[in-house]
């Protein structure tokens, strides 16, 4: 069993090796620079922007240096500077920072490393967790509240009422929840209850002293992985009251109700702890849009203002970030499902 999870653990470094490669490449092959769409930028003059790419390193080439090597081969500095120097290339600069536990420097905000944007606290004198990092984690924690407590009892008694009209009306809600786009319903929920009704706060910075600000983003992110749990939590508790074991536990005569909760709800939620991990990383990673919408202060809207200004630092390390998110998710699955089934830690020797 140690075996089964130290490979599952080890496989996630060369996952995210892979995710930084594509992305680094990604980000340096698109056109335009950080400094060709920095507005800071565009008054100065070509020689203030060689300048700031020497400064930032964006001179060199992006994986490997070969002209810098035949130079120190040439002039005789011997081979392991001619190795050195066939690495000193942006890529590898990354990586050894990476390996120091840096991010590299910000270029949209200048004279900060970006781990220090990410995780520094918003606001002076605040805690830690109040940082883009914290807000993103709560908004993605609150929404996943909020999916528990609408798709599961949803999925519930529409599984219960079969084929009634309350089945139907949930059928109705989880389709439409599927279906609607998260700015869309957004906006919709802005102008009725903000600039209609003027109950809840929108169009400002979210704050952590002021919880009206959280509803409405918390509540559209969810509104998604509510219905795909509904309908999770529906197909789930049908397949089980049809079990031998549901039936034989009526015919010994059981309140319906310790029939519901002992022998029908406690299977049916197997799927759905086990479907947690992965709607975690997917509120938390999902948050683009939302976030961008709501004037939420967190690394989606970050990520995006991000890439319109080729903030290569906070683009990788957003990127590494959301992916170590991912694969510590579909790892504590993997170890969920590795404990409830055997079968699956006998499948991967």
């Amino acid at each position: 069993m140690g075996a089964f999870y130290i490979r599952r653990f080890l496989a996630i470094f060369p996952t995210l090796l892979v995710v930084i490669v594509i992305t680094f490449t990604i980000m340096h092959a698109t056109p335009g620079g950080p400094f060709d769409v920095n507005p800071d930028s565009r008054t100065s003059g070509p020689g203030v922007q060689e300048r700031l790419m020497r400064q930032y390193g964006l001179d060199k080439p992006w994986f490997f240096n070969p002209d810098a090597t035949s130079k120190a081969w040439t002039g005789g500095q011997g081979p392991v500077a001619a190795i050195g120097a066939f690495f000193d290339a942006q890529f590898t600069s990354f990586i050894v920072n990476l390996a120091q536990g840096k991010l590299g420097p910000s270029f949209r905000f200048r004279g900060r490393q970006v781990e220090d944007v990410l995780f520094d606290p918003l606001t002076d004198g605040a805690p830690p967790w109040q940082s883009r990092v914290g807000t993103t984690i709560a908004l993605g924690m609150i929404a996943l509240v909020f999916a528990l407590v609408v798709g599961f009892p949803m999925g519930l008694i529409a599984a219960l009422n079969q084929n009634t009209w309350i089945d139907n009306v949930s059928l109705f809600i989880v389709t439409v929840g599927v279906g609607i786009p998260n700015f869309v319903l957004g906006l919709l929920l802005i102008l009725l209850f903000a600039s209609t009704l003027g109950w809840l706060k929108v169009l400002e910075d979210v704050s952590w002293q002021d919880w009206k600000g959280w509803v409405l983003p918390a509540f559209c992110l969810s509104i998604g992985t509510s219905a795909f749990l509904a309908r999770l939590t529906r197909s789930t508790v049908l397949e089980v009251m049809r079990q031998d074991y549901v039936r034989t536990a009526r015919a010994k005569g059981l309140v319906e109700r310790v029939v519901i909760w002992k022998h029908i709800v406690r299977n049916a939620l197997i799927p759905v702890v086990t479907f947690l991990g992965p709607a975690f990383a997917a509120l938390t990673t999902g948050s683009f849009v939302i976030e961008y919408t709501f004037s939420v202060t967190g690394i989606g809207r970050l990520f995006v203002e991000s890439i319109g200004r080729r903030d290569y630092g906070v683009i990788m390390g957003l990127t590494l970030i959301y992916a170590a998110f991912v694969a510590f998710a579909n790892l504590g699955v993997d170890l969920v499902y590795g404990y409830l089934d055997p079968r699956i830690r006998l499948a991967s020797k």
